[in-house]
């Protein structure tokens, strides 16, 4: 009998612990990870927010947090990187770059962004993702059910069979009050394209202002039938 992989055990651990943590606060799955995986976690963030990287480094203050660097974002969500390395001095940011400079991709594929959006969040998020994930065991993100239609199943605990690891989602639960009130009790940063009406935040060229009442995420990839990147489904 073949010995079971690494994945395997993952696989065991993800499916055991999606139904054991359906119903747990996001600091008791933080802790549930910190205690299951050791150093072999990351937290992913967009830098729209710290919520997340505040809730991590309640359980592990020197936690990793990958940003993927895709060579097209917002100033302010550089700055918002740059802030948190400030706030959180024993958080350790990870970039993860694309394997080509911006100016390299447009001068072999021209905007991709523009003519196969799908293509250049392939090379410029997906497969720099997949890279450094591969490094670890488990990963955590902020998707929330609330985020879109394609989120509203997300649970607290899977597997993550595109990249062959545990994925927590600490807050998938946590409604748009819950959200900006712990924004507003702890003081948390944010990206200050959100108050300027951005409430979804992606790549500057790929990135609009949804109109008044549309669902949040309208304005990523506005006019396409895209809507997700890539990253979660």
């Amino acid at each position: 009998m073949t010995a079971p992989t690494r994945a395997d055990e993952l696989r065991v651990i993800a499916e055991a612990a999606s139904a054991e943590l359906a119903e747990a606060t996001a600091l008791e799955a933080l802790e549930w990870t910190a205690r299951t995986f050791g150093e072999s976690w990351i937290v992913a963030s967009n830098m729209q927010d710290a919520v997340l990287i505040d809730l991590a480094t309640k359980v592990k203050p020197d936690v990793d947090v990958l940003f993927l660097e895709t060579g097209y974002h917002f100033a302010e969500t550089i700055g918002t990187r740059d802030a948190v390395d400030l706030v959180y001095p024993e958080v350790r940011i990870v970039n993860a770059a694309a394997e080509r400079s911006v100016a390299e991709q447009e001068a072999e594929f021209g905007l991709l962004h523009r003519t196969d959006p799908n293509r250049c969040c392939q090379l410029r998020k997906v497969i720099p993702l997949r890279r450094t994930l591969s490094d670890y065991d488990a990963w955590v993100t902020g998707v929330r059910r609330t985020d879109a239609p394609t989120r509203a199943g997300t649970p607290i605990v899977q597997w993550d069979e595109r990249n062959g690891l545990v994925k927590v989602n600490p807050i998938a639960a946590w409604t748009d009050d819950e959200f900006n009130a712990y924004i507003a009790e702890h003081g948390i940063l944010e990206n200050p394209l959100v108050q300027a009406g951005y409430p979804s935040i992606g790549c500057a060229p790929c990135t609009a202002k949804p109109l008044p009442g549309a669902d949040p995420r309208s304005g990523r990839w506005a006019g396409l039938a895209k809507t997700e990147c890539g990253l979660h489904g």
